[in-house]
């Protein structure tokens, strides 16, 4: 059995080293993959965080504005009581 020429085996061993770098080169751009994913979904989860809490706050400012606006009828109603009183 003939030995194959030099070249191809200068060939065979250079296309061995690019499969490997291309193996090794999937798996970092994986792990870069994995990890960005993970970054996004905290990420995602200190918005969605944040919108609640943004929500909570707009919720209990209308509260307080309803309350405000009731208190002042109060006091209104109170200031003409005291009016229809003393006459």
């Amino acid at each position: 059995m003939r030995t194959p020429p030099e070249s191809y085996l200068i060939f065979k061993a250079e296309l061995k080293k690019a499969q490997l770098e291309k193996e090794r080169l999937r798996k970092v751009y994986e792990e870069k993959l994995l990890e960005m994913n993970l970054e996004l979904a905290r990420l995602k989860e200190q918005i969605e965080a944040q919108q609640e809490l943004m929500k909570t706050t707009i919720n209990y400012a209308i509260k307080l504005e309803g309350d405000l606006e009731d208190f002042k009828e109060e006091v209104e109603n109170e200031k003409k009581q005291r009016k229809n009183s003393f006459h």
